[in-house]
């Protein structure tokens, strides 16, 4: 196989990520139906603080506590009890997305693992032990860890670190997100995979090596 180093990003890559779902999990605790309405709502205030944190504007605690801080003012709660128990519900509701067990599984003893992530650290390795993938990635490196977000090369800088600095040629970055995962992976230097499972447009300016809509076309574009 051409690469000796897999990167894989989580969310939408390896794993479910339905964000409605675990704040319905959330919110039933609390008594309340989380409408569709409510969702719109709390997205319409959380993509842009997405994008700031990526972009280094804010802090992941910044993001974990400006995203409800509305809703803990309302419930007389801290945004503490809320991220905490939003990453858990999150971590039930979050299986790995189909072709996944079988592309890791494929890849195991062909090449070494490792997944670099935006996602909080409290769903990681809940998530990691419910797939039973606790041994299979050799690194995992999460951004609220690191104090770097990608797209920014530091993050991956510090990856190549743990991985001991392998040839970048022999390293691939797959991810969904063209904004965070491609152009993070471009801008590091390494090859990219965008997995493009809903058939968008590429953005202008980010150009990935290789393109895939499912994670068995990505099987078969590594193995044969």
């Amino acid at each position: 196989m051409r690469y000796s180093w897999i990167l894989f990003d989580a969310d939408e890559t390896l794993f479910h990520f339905d964000a409605f779902a675990g704040l319905k999990v959330l919110f039933a605790s609390f008594g309340i139906d989380f409408t569709a309405e409510d969702y719109r709502q709390y997205h319409t205030l959380s993509a842009p603080l997405w994008v700031d944190y990526q972009n280094g504007a804010i802090s992941a605690a910044q993001l974990q506590h400006l995203r409800f801080a509305n809703w803990a003012e309302r419930l007389q709660v801290s945004t503490d009890t809320l991220n905490r128990d939003y990453l858990a519900a999150m971590a039930e509701v979050s299986p790995p997305l189909s072709g996944a067990p079988e592309l890791i599984s494929a890849l195991q003893g062909k090449a070494k693992l490792g997944i670099i992530t935006n996602g909080f650290s409290a769903m990681q390795h809940t998530r990691l032990a419910k797939a039973g993938w606790q041994q299979a990635f050799d690194t995992l490196v999460i951004s609220e860890q690191v104090g770097i977000a990608k797209p920014a090369a530091g993050i991956f800088e510090h990856a190549f670190a743990l991985m001991g600095h392998p040839p970048k040629e022999q390293i691939l970055m797959v991810g969904d997100n063209p904004h965070s995962d491609i152009l993070g992976g471009l801008n590091a230097g390494i090859d990219t995979c965008w997995l493009n499972s809903t058939g968008r447009s590429t953005p202008q300016g980010i150009r990935p090596h290789y393109e895939v809509n499912s994670l068995q076309q990505l099987q078969r574009l590594l193995l044969g």
